[in-house]
């Protein structure tokens, strides 16, 4: 829900430009989405956690992109399994996911997954071609509130299917591709990327409805565990022995996110 909002407000302001959006552009758009999505989602505020994933990305992030991009990681304090990135370096991580994580490097992989979206302006890419695809019927939407109109989700749905299908599959392979190559470069073992789509898969079968979030943005099959295995078969393995697969802190930090009040009603 959070996310089609976003990209409504988000195809409105490309249309206003008339063209490509620049580093300078996807920045105060994403700060913009950031303070909105903050006003919405109950972030985790505990000083502790997020200095621990702020410092967690920035190993991954800062390695990743040459953009200057000034990185933010958040903490919702939301049960369901799902983790997103919106444009210019802002990256939220569900408390459910955190807590599904075995050991650093599955929630490690899951960060340099959602980096990868941003260096790979994926999100920006979506929003310009959404421009294309419903920018009549957003405009509608906006304008008149009718978007509450299950008629109109459909026609949205209908007139964006075709580029977004393929697109987001695409995105999604290419952000475990790059995953895999940030994570090794941040000395993590990359073998977590496909250790928690393998937790992800077996939690659809136990229990579907704590990751439809996660399914419904972030398409996932066995071949996607398949493609990131023969990725990381290609490191060597002298390296990958030398690589973080959990840590004392990493654990040290899942208590605490354990120890937080239950998180507060869906909205």
């Amino acid at each position: 829900m959070y996310a089609r909002r976003i990209l409504a407000v988000a195809t409105l302001a490309i249309a206003a430009t008339g063209c490509g959006v620049s580093t300078q552009q996807e920045v105060q758009m994403g700060n913009e989405y950031a303070s909105q999505i903050e006003a919405q989602l109950p972030i985790v505020r505990d000083p502790e956690i997020n200095r621990y994933i702020n410092v967690l990305g920035d190993s991954i992030a800062g390695l990743a992109d040459d953009r200057a991009l000034e990185w933010t990681f958040r903490v919702v304090n939301a049960p369901e399994i799902n983790a997103f990135a919106v444009p210019g370096g802002h990256i939220y991580v569900n408390r459910g996911l955190i807590e599904r994580s075995q050991n650093l490097a599955q929630l490690a992989g899951v960060l340099g997954h959602e980096i990868g979206h941003v260096t790979m302006r994926h999100s920006v890419e979506q929003m310009e071609k959404a421009q294309t695809a419903n920018l009549g019927i957003t405009l509608g939407c906006v304008l008149t509130g009718i978007c509450s109109n299950e008629a109109a989700q459909a026609a949205i749905q209908i007139g964006g299917a075709a580029v977004f299908a393929n697109f987001s599959r695409k995105d999604e392979e290419e952000a475990d591709e790059v995953g895999v190559a940030y994570v090794t470069r941040a000395g993590i073992d990359p073998r977590g990327i496909p250790q928690m789509f393998r937790i992800l898969l077996d939690e659809r079968t136990r229990s579907p409805g704590g990751v439809d979030a996660w399914f419904s943005s972030h398409p996932l099959e066995e071949n996607r565990i398949a493609a990131t295995e023969a990725l990381i078969a290609r490191i060597d393995p002298a390296i990958l022995a030398t690589l973080t697969m959990d840590s004392r802190n990493f654990q040290l930090f899942k208590q605490r996110i354990a120890s937080l009040p239950p998180p507060p009603p869906s909205r």
